[in-house]
Order: structure tokens, then sequence, then C-alpha cells
């Protein structure tokens, strides 16, 4: 069992960054790592998966203002978020996958005001 505990996020002005972190409470170095997020009234879409080999992939919507990185040593991932839109807010939840196994954090609000 991995727990996820995501931090970093918060109220930013638009066009401002944040960045995530999520932390494990065990090794990460296998699993697929992804942030997800979920706004109000709307479906949970895929923000940015990093394979353990470095493979990444994004979500069209933040495609070359999100990097997703992840540090296997501290067992942790991070999602650099910039230049940030209104339609941004959400609450942004981790998520590591490794073949059937799924496990997903608690969330962090984001806010953007615009």
């Amino acid at each position: 069992q991995v727990q996820l505990v995501e931090s970093g996020g918060g109220l930013v002005q638009s066009g401002g960054s944040l960045r995530l972190s999520c932390a494990a409470s065990g090794s990460i170095s296998i699993y697929v790592m992804g942030w997800y997020r979920q706004a109000p009234g709307k479906q949970r879409e895929l923000v940015a998966t990093m394979t353990s080999d470095g493979s990444t992939n994004y979500g069209a919507s933040v495609k070359g203002r999100f990097t997703i990185s992840r540090d296997n040593a501290k067992n942790t991932a991070y999602l650099q978020m910039n230049s940030l839109k209104p339609e941004d807010t959400a609450v942004y939840v981790c998520n590591a996958r490794y073949w059937l196994t799924t496990y997903w954090g608690q969330g962090t609000q984001v806010t953007v005001s615009s």
C-alpha cells in the first residue's frame, strides 16, 4: 500500500505559477505517476503522467504550460504549473499506477483568480 499526499496548492493570480508536490509513503520507482484534476461539475481529467523511465504525457489544455517530474530518491512527484488560467481552477489529485494497482491522493485545491 502506498499513501500519496499532495501539497503546494493555493490561490494564485492569472498568469502566475505554482508547484505541486506528491509525497509517497514508499518507493515510487516502478509506478507511473500522474496528476489529474477535477473542477466543480466537471469530470476528472488527465493533467500529466510520467512513466518510470521518464516518458511524459500531457492533457491538451496544459501542454506547454505544465511540467511533470519525479524524484525517485525522495519518493516524490511534482507538477510545475506556469501561465495559470482561471480555467485551471480545480482539485489536483496525484496518482500512482502499476499494472492493475492504482493509488490516489486526497487532492489539493488550486484556485486561479482573473
